[in-house]
């Protein structure tokens, strides 16, 4: 038994002194491995101190430019010449001009005809229905949105609109006046550009006769006062600006009817800023507007046709209506002015109802056109006649 306990107690000794040693060589270790790695040094941040920061007197600008063209209304001849073997090919047609059409942050162009594609069946006057590819050159070229409100949106009946709006919206081609639904109709349409919020609307006189069938209302636009003004509203509340594409008037008319001028100063008092006129197929002169509320406005009663198969009488000349816009912030509130109007007159070539081109009509002669230089000057005095200063 005393051989047991002094065993023991010799281990309890040895166990100790290891314990020991085991302290000293950590304790010696950590400090070695202090020595060797760098220091880290955490400053304490200060405190967030807010500052008020004085900003009266001062104010922020931002500016665009806003451009529109007519008609895109695709007859049988035009689209027969944009055949290729794997489809239609639209974008050689508006080539001459895809710089300008890219100059303005924001284009819009009215698509007069369907693009409900072959799937449909491929039409022209009287009841139209085209190629989807027009949507693709219209995009390449820089158009933003189209308005679909007109007097052919229902020249294929509801399928047509539908199957409209679903290759657009495969495309990626924004769309205003016509639409798939309710829910459609009553999303606003609106482009920011530059912090520059743009409300699109569209609405149209009719259909051709051709009735909107009960309880679809969303199909197109119809100009109704009261549903105008309260869309207006709608868009004035929720952007900067407000943009109208109507199509009115009486066909190849080149000036505007009273009607024309009386409901363009209601849609202006109400809060429009921007009119882009269609449906004379020829060009209608621009005009400065003033709103009941003291804003000046810029109407464009028609801007032609851009691209289509009508020829001769002007309605082979359409073009492009500029307008600058800036958006003022100061502490007194925010203010949208417009300023600088400008037009470039277009022509659409051809020869024997072959080889559309859209080109400037300053350039027209080189495409066949007589005396262009002269109609480039008649048609400028034409369109800016209301607004020289």
């Amino acid at each position: 038994m005393r051989k047991k306990k002094k065993k023991t107690a010799f281990g309890l000794s040895i166990a100790a002194g290891l314990g020991v040693l085991a302290s000293v060589l950590t304790f010696q270790m950590y400090h070695e491995a202090q020595a060797k790695e760098p220091v880290v040094s955490v400053k304490t941040l200060k405190p967030h101190i807010e500052r008020n920061v004085d900003v009266s007197g001062k104010s922020f600008t931002e500016k665009i430019t806003l451009g529109a063209i007519g008609d895109i209304l695709i007859h049988d001849t035009v689209y027969e010449d944009a055949y290729v073997q794997s489809g239609y090919d639209f974008k050689p047609m508006i080539s001459n001009v895809k710089d300008f059409l890219l100059e303005p942050d924001l284009l819009l162009a009215n698509q007069e005809t369907i693009l409900g594609g072959v799937e449909i069946g491929l039409s022209s006057y009287p009841m139209f229905n085209s190629p989807i590819e027009v949507g693709d050159a219209l995009l390449d070229a820089g158009v933003d949105i189209v308005s679909n409100a007109n007097n052919h949106s229902l020249d294929k009946s509801v399928r047509g609109v539908m199957t409209s709006i679903s290759n657009m919206e495969a495309a990626g081609l924004p769309y205003v006046g016509s639409f798939k639904d309710e829910a459609d109709k009553d999303k606003l349409r609106i482009l920011n550009k530059n912090g520059i919020e743009v409300s699109y609307l569209s609405y149209t006189y009719g259909t051709n006769g051709i009735p909107v069938p009960i309880g679809k209302d969303y199909l197109v636009n119809l100009i109704d006062r009261e549903l105008m003004k309260a869309e207006i509203h709608r868009a004035k509340a929720d952007s900067d600006l407000v943009v109208m594409s109507i199509h009115w008037g009486n066909e190849y008319q080149r000036f505007p009817t009273n009607e024309q001028k009386e409901l363009a100063q209601f849609l202006v008092d109400e809060g429009v800023d921007i009119i882009f006129g269609h449906h004379p197929h020829v060009l209608q002169p621009m005009d400065w507007v003033t709103a009941a509320d003291g804003r000046k406005a810029l109407v464009v009663y028609s801007l032609g046709n851009f691209l289509s198969g009508q020829m001769w009488d002007y309605k082979d000349i359409g073009g492009l209506a500029t307008v600058e816009v800036t958006k003022q912030i100061s502490p007194e509130g925010t203010e949208i002015s417009l300023e600088n109007p400008g037009f470039l007159p277009t022509f659409v070539s051809s020869s024997r109802q072959r080889n559309y081109r859209v080109v400037p009509l300053r350039d027209a002669g080189r495409f066949g056109l007589a005396d262009a230089e002269n109609k480039y000057n008649e048609i400028m005095n034409h369109m800016t006649q209301f607004i020289k200063e």
